[in-house]
């Protein structure tokens, strides 16, 4: 495409050297720049892409999108093009959909963001839409390295689902993961969703966003003319309600109240929507809120509501969420559970729920670690929470990244040993395998272990390695060679 039309939707400054070129793709990382490329300098956290310009150019690179001027070669033949100051990421968004030539525009687009819930709502919406005739791809963290992809791989994304559909008007759909980051690094600009969700928020990338209000502000502004056409808020969640009473766009509120009939079990939820029944393959009552979420985005997006409860039955469970390990026609083994809560809320809203579903007398066994270069003011908190919520806590490595596994552990610990009038059992057990296993193997047959924080994960992150680690296959191999 010439870089002079990809650059009508752009604020552009001033721009250098003649754009009248054709751009081949839009790239943010001058390793991937290939000739015809059109090279957008990014600031980031650790480094600054207008650094890597000289190199983009000599990749090929025929046009720099940058904030300040950038050093290339005397000779060098681009076109050089300044953005206002913190402009290059909402820049390098419009360019790349303008590229791709703006695919959510042929979609039904459906984006959801929250500290929890995310993953399984995005993928409750796109079984439902299925079922309703809407082939959907789901993008989230079950998808790629990123929640929310950046511009140019998400509008690649869309595109291809748009080129599958073959026709001009909607009739494939997205259903995707909204992420914080995404929103305050500028990854969804473009694209203006026919359905926004909004699940809670809690205490979370707090190590990025700094504080609970900036948290919110990033999750809020999805919810404006500019990023959605309409709003499903679950406004149970102090924040869901607060970003209801925004306004800035018409708004659904979701309510636990619109589930009559619950009846909750361990691999299974039952309740009644709109008179309809429905039978999640999911365990919590947290997962039951989810899935009213999607089902008032689904509703809002015109699908019947046979459809939305016949979608949310037929909804195989979501890997890694309230998932659970058992082995065909045995029952002498405690009941597994895998699940990626990673957060205090998400922890203590697991724990909740498996404490309420066991049957009585039998404890509830919980393996956990924190990541490693994430928010460490969580640690102790959940800490805490694991200690006052399980009969026997199995404290261990998550992610550690480039962090001593032992220096994460003895933080979540502090909580703990700040705690008074508790009783659950601690043991500390830095190999996450030998852990699950010692989980497993103290529990007894009616007990119910809860192996929580990575979830669907299949490689643990050690020190810039990659280790196959999957808590879901570790604990099948343990069940299998237990007495």
């Amino acid at each position: 495409m010439n870089m002079a039309r990809l650059l009508d939707d752009v604020d552009v400054l001033h721009v250098s050297g003649d754009p009248d070129r054709e751009v081949t793709s839009v790239e943010h990382d001058s390793r991937r720049v290939e000739p015809g490329a059109l090279f957008c300098c990014l600031v980031g956290e650790h480094a600054d892409g207008h650094d890597h310009a000289a190199e983009a150019v000599s990749r090929g690179a025929v046009g720099v999108v940058c904030e300040h001027p950038v050093a290339l070669p005397d000779d060098a033949d681009v076109a050089v093009v300044r953005v206002p100051p913190g402009r290059s990421r909402p820049s390098m968004a419009l360019l790349a959909s303008a590229f791709f030539g703006h695919p959510s525009r042929h979609l039904v687009t459906a984006g959801v963001t929250g500290t929890n819930g995310k993953t399984t709502v995005a993928h409750l919406l796109g079984e439902v839409l299925a079922v309703a005739g809407v082939p959907t791809l789901v993008i989230g963290t079950l998808t790629g390295t990123r929640t929310t992809p950046e511009a140019p791989e998400l509008q690649a994304l869309l595109a291809a689902e748009r080129d599958r559909a073959g026709l001009d008007h909607a009739t494939h759909g997205v259903s995707m993961e909204v992420s914080s980051h995404a929103l305050a690094q500028n990854r969804v600009e473009g694209i203006v969703f026919d359905v926004a969700m909004f699940t809670n928020l809690s205490h979370e990338h707090l190590d990025f966003h700094k504080s609970m209000d900036a948290y919110f502000e990033a999750k809020a502004s999805l919810f404006t003319p500019e990023h959605a056409a309409f709003g499903v808020v679950f406004a149970d969640d102090p924040a869901g309600e607060r970003v209801a009473g925004q306004g800035r766009i018409p708004m659904r509120a979701v309510r636990r109240t619109d589930a009559v009939a619950v009846d909750l079990g361990l691999g299974r939820s039952r309740f009644l929507w709109r008179g309809r029944p429905v039978e999640l393959a999911m365990s919590g009552r947290f997962n039951v809120d989810n899935a009213l979420v999607a089902a008032e985005a689904a509703t809002a997006l015109g699908v019947e509501a046979d459809d939305v409860a016949m979608g949310l039955t037929q909804a195989p469970p979501v890997p890694g969420r309230m998932e659970l390990v058992t082995l065909e026609g045995e029952s002498w083994h405690p009941t597994v559970l895998v699940d990626y809560a990673h957060t205090p809320a998400s922890l203590e809203g697991a724990l909740a729920e498996v404490a309420a579903l066991k049957k009585p007398g039998a404890r509830v066994v919980a393996v956990f670690g924190c990541g490693g270069n994430r928010d460490r003011a969580k640690r102790p908190l959940m800490g805490r929470i694991a200690v006052s919520l399980a009969d026997l806590v199995v404290i261990t490595s998550d992610n550690p990244r480039d962090e001593d596994p032992l220096r994460i552990i003895e933080e979540i610990r502090s909580g703990i040993d700040t705690a008074t009038g508790l009783r659950a059992e601690v043991v500390i057990e830095p190999d996450r395998t030998r852990a699950i296993a010692l989980a497993i193997e103290r529990a007894a047959p009616s007990d119910v272990v809860l192996v929580a924080g990575r979830g669907h994960e299949q490689f643990q992150e050690r020190r810039g390695e990659l280790i196959e680690l999957d808590d879901r296959a570790v604990a099948t191999a343990v069940l299998e060679c237990s007495p």
